[in-house]
């Protein structure tokens, strides 16, 4: 353990080497020194939870020929061991939701991850790239998701086509590795490796270990119409799961204001993950999910308003293993994902501002949402039992200016628990009714 965190404390005093090494050997190092501190306070006598994580990634890119890179990118995340987090809450038996996503969630008593989350191959010609290996994407169903240690990494093959008005990406992935564990998976693998909620009899959910899927199909294009309206168009095909349909339209209306429009629509593929209904995944036909975002620009910072519908016919369903959920409505700390018949209204206010003349400029994203959720007893319509919540988010990112390698954040939330439900800690511990903080250390090089 001391031997390690030695070495990432020495991680910058290696980058100042790197350009000579970029000269000498064609390669680049790169990667991120992070400390991460997590804390939440929940309702009343309900268990209270802290953690501290030091880690970050080392990463080396090598140009083995003239438009051939090969790289590979080695992950960590070590457990400070501010409080034993194996230890549950009295009252309801339950661990932590958001510290143990800190480190292995499915071994916490293992207090070093070290994880090769990228090796890959990548070649390159005008306009287009090909990747082969463990690489990192960003879509808006598949990501890093980087509130945590170690992101979420996937393995595949990734074709990228890029000209000046037109983009379009393909991909096949046969393994992925959650963001907080330790390990890539199959695709049906990772899928139950975070909590799995209610199957719609209202009992505990059984598709972990019991999900069947070789690969994931993704492909997206995005297109100028005009210089004031694109279209984004992805379609994500999950073998023996479900598919996916998300189009985002968006239009600039003027200089100072935009309006974006989404639509995510899903479908059971094959048996939804297992022939039987106790063990399937995707245990509906369909689902939809409608959502419209107005953005407004001043000189006192950047507004918007979002709202996203989730149709009753169906949950919206997307392995929360995979990373966030891109919806309009999205704020840090929670998600959609596992409603139906669900409406969200989230007012965003963002702005950058100077504190210390010429040393320290910080960004805050202001969030505050209103999300209207079915009864928590209805597990057709509410998997994992949220109730109606008021999310307020205060996200700052620091920069210091004489310091630029070094990022820090700070990420508070509180979300309070609106309407009537049963008087029950289950339907409140680590959902709403609480606060949480994060203070993050960032040092990129």
């Amino acid at each position: 353990m001391r031997i390690l965190l030695v070495l990432l404390i020495c991680l910058p005093i290696f980058s100042m080497a790197q350009d000579t090494v970029a000269v000498k050997k064609k390669g680049i190092l790169s990667g991120q020194w992070r400390t991460y501190y997590m804390m939440t306070s929940n309702k009343g006598e309900l268990k209270d939870f802290n953690a501290l994580a030091t880690g970050g990634k080392l990463k080396y890119r090598y140009n083995l020929l003239e438009n051939l890179e090969i790289g590979a990118a080695l992950y960590n995340a070590t457990n400070l061991g501010l409080q034993d987090l194996t230890k549950p809450d009295v009252t309801t038996g339950r661990i932590s939701r958001y510290e143990e996503g800190l480190f292995d969630r499915l071994d916490l008593e293992n207090d070093a991850i070290f994880l090769l989350g990228e090796l890959y191959a990548k070649y390159t010609l005008k306009n287009h790239a090909f990747t082969l290996g463990r690489i990192k994407i960003n879509t808006p169903l598949i990501n890093p998701e980087d509130g945590r240690m170690i992101p979420t990494l996937v393995q595949g093959f990734w074709y990228k086509y890029n000209k000046q008005k037109t983009s379009f990406q393909f991909g096949i992935l046969n393994e992925i590795a959650p963001r907080s564990t330790g390990e890539f998976y199959g695709i049906g693998e990772s899928i139950g490796t975070y909590p799995v909620g209610r199957n719609n009899l209202g009992t505990a959910s059984q598709y972990a270990d019991n999900t069947v899927s070789d690969y994931i199909l993704m492909a997206n294009v995005d297109f100028e119409v005009t210089d004031d309206f694109n279209v984004k168009i992805w379609n994500q095909y999950v073998d023996n799961i479900f598919n996916s349909v998300y189009i985002k339209p968006s239009f600039k209306i003027s200089e100072s204001v935009l309006i974006k429009g989404e639509w995510l629509h899903q479908n059971k593929i094959g048996d939804g993950g297992n022939p039987l209904d106790s063990l399937r995944y995707f245990n509906q036909n369909t689902a939809d999910v409608l959502g419209l975002k107005i953005g407004y620009k001043s000189n006192g910072g950047l507004w918007s308003l979002a709202y996203n519908r989730i149709l009753p016919q169906g949950q919206f369903l997307s392995p929360r293993e995979w990373g966030r959920e891109d919806l309009f409505s999205f704020q840090k700390r929670e998600r959609s994902e596992g409603s139906a018949d669900n409406h969200a209204l989230v007012l965003n206010y963002k702005k950058e501002f100077e504190v210390l003349k010429e040393n320290l400029n910080l960004m805050s994203i202001l969030s505050i949402g209103k999300h209207w959720k079915p009864e928590v007893t209805d597990a057709v319509l509410n998997k994992y039992a949220m109730p109606d919540y008021t999310h307020i988010n205060l996200d700052i990112f620091f920069n210091i200016k004489k310091i630029k390698h070094l990022k820090p954040e700070l990420l508070i939330t509180s979300k309070i628990g609106n309407g009537d439900f049963p008087d029950n800690p289950n339907f409140y511990f680590n959902k709403v009714d609480l606060f949480h903080l994060d203070f993050i250390i960032n040092y990129n090089f």
